[in-house]
């Protein structure tokens, strides 16, 4: 009897998709580099289960039914590319090699095209959903050779996590062609960059700016959870500061060490929003936050010599926390819309035809940023005309005017406050930019046409214009 799919690589991740493929009634081939990890699962938690444990790659290959489907789960780079390199010659032309991993985009082009060319079928997709979710049902994101499709769908989508009415719709799709599984993986990740950081300067500001104890936020975020900011983050937050340290006294959040660690997906989706000239603020003043963060020791010298505000909020702190509500939300919603925008440009750039709507509901469960107002995404692209940026769709144009008094008023208490809040303020300052007509871009281009002969254009007539500044100013005073 043949396995119905082999999977490369046994971390916590791997071992935990592996045990979810089967224990939905597909047999299993495994196997790892470091071979005693196999007999660990075989003789462990996948004894007596419909697992295969390999040794090497041949036979692992040789274990599965063809068309055969080869999952690596491993880490991005290198090794990936080693294992493309050692699969090709065991394989027959219409067998899958899948990589799981988070991997640049720009590589599942390349390796799509390269496994393609040797006449076998290649799948990038991204898999969310930590740990618990690859056990339990984690949201899938795959892209690559369409052929490949059919032959993996039973099992991506049985596997994957399930949401709608009767909890039967699974949080997988086809996304697009070659990169485009791992790139909105790519975007899901920086929208989680963005969505953790604004969370933590609501955080930040309940606790200083109000004195709010662990237990006072446990209750604040409990009652956002049972709102519109319901959300997988916005629920472990919550229980985050309800959990007591185990190797002394207090709060456990309160212990670890206040310096943030990044695996580079959100510095991906950043400079990847750079090379395509549209604004993703936040993941990128989340990648900041995070990389000063890391300057620990540098802080605490600077928190000797740099003097700012240290005043409490002194207002209505049943309001105050509403109103951080509300900015934090408006902020989420403005979060998204640049999510959005940047694989809308990304989508024109590379030629996929990726389904808006339905990647909301891909992150709708299983995922790390699944939330309830994902709904509403999948509603504003399926609209008869869906929007152009999500900011201007009715339901968030709505919902960030009724918040926008709010959102003013936190960031400006924080700036009062000395409280840094370099997302929320972000988002705000995206919003205002982006309802403005008019942006002061007219003077940053004179004085590039003034100092480099850049040119411009002019709101008055057709063309392209220069001027010789130095002739037609003012003289400047003499003494």
């Amino acid at each position: 009897m043949k396995c119905d799919i082999g999977l490369i690589g046994l971390a916590v991740m791997g071992e935990n998709l592996a045990l979810n493929i089967e224990s939905h009634g597909f047999s299993i081939a495994v196997h790892n580099r470091t071979t005693s990890k196999i007999d660990d699962l075989i003789n462990g938690r996948a004894k007596g289960k419909n697992f295969v444990g390999c040794h090497t790659l041949e036979e692992l290959v040789n274990s599965l039914a063809s068309p055969r489907k080869v999952m690596m789960l491993v880490k991005a780079g290198p090794a990936v590319d080693e294992y493309i390199e050692k699969l090709i010659p065991l394989l027959d032309p219409g067998d899958v090699i899948i990589d799981g991993g988070n991997t640049l985009f720009s590589d599942t082009e390349r390796r799509t095209k390269y496994v393609e060319s040797k006449g076998l079928l290649y799948i990038g997709t991204g898999v969310s959903g930590g740990e618990e979710g690859a056990l339990k049902g984690p949201s899938m994101m795959p892209g690559g050779s369409e052929e490949a499709w059919p032959l993996v769908k039973p099992i991506f989508q049985a596997i994957a996590a399930k949401v709608g009415p009767n909890g039967d719709m699974p949080c997988c799709e086809w996304v697009g062609p070659r990169g485009a599984g791992h790139y909105v993986k790519m975007v899901h990740n920086g929208i989680e960059y963005g969505d953790m950081q604004m969370i933590c300067e609501a955080y930040w500001l309940l606790k200083n700016a109000l004195s709010l104890s662990n237990d006072e936020l446990y209750d604040v975020f409990q009652k956002w959870y049972e709102g519109d900011l319901n959300s997988y983050l916005i629920e472990i937050t919550r229980d985050i500061f309800s959990v007591k340290d185990e190797l002394g006294d207090g709060y456990l959040v309160d212990k670890i060490m206040d310096t943030a660690g990044a695996k580079g997906t959100g510095k991906w989706m950043s400079q990847l929003a750079l090379d395509l000239g549209v604004p993703s603020t936040l993941v990128t003043e989340a990648v900041y936050a995070r990389c000063l963060s890391a300057m620990k020791d540098a802080r605490v010298r600077a928190s000797k010599a740099l003097r700012g505000p240290t005043a409490k909020y002194r207002g209505d702190r049943a309001k105050f926390i509403e109103q951080v509500r509300q900015a934090l939300y408006a902020s989420k919603i403005c979060s998204y819309a640049q999510g959005y925008v940047q694989m809308q440009a990304a989508a024109r750039e590379h030629d996929w035809p990726l389904k808006y709507g339905e990647i909301a509901m891909l992150w709708r469960g299983g995922c790390i940023i699944r939330a309830v107002f994902l709904e509403r995404i999948k509603e504003a692209f399926d609209a008869r005309k869906p929007p152009e940026n999500l900011l201007l769709a009715p339901y968030f144009k709505k919902a960030v005017r009724k918040a926008q008094t709010a959102w003013r008023a936190v960031v400006t208490t924080a700036v009062r406050l000395g409280i840094p809040v370099p997302a929320l303020s972000a988002a705000l300052a995206y919003y205002d930019g982006y309802r403005s007509e008019r942006l002061p871009a007219n003077l940053l281009q004179a004085q590039r046409d003034y100092f480099g002969a850049h040119t411009y254009n002019r709101v008055d007539r057709e063309g392209v214009f220069h001027s010789d500044w130095l002739r037609l100013r003012k003289e400047p005073p003499i003494g």
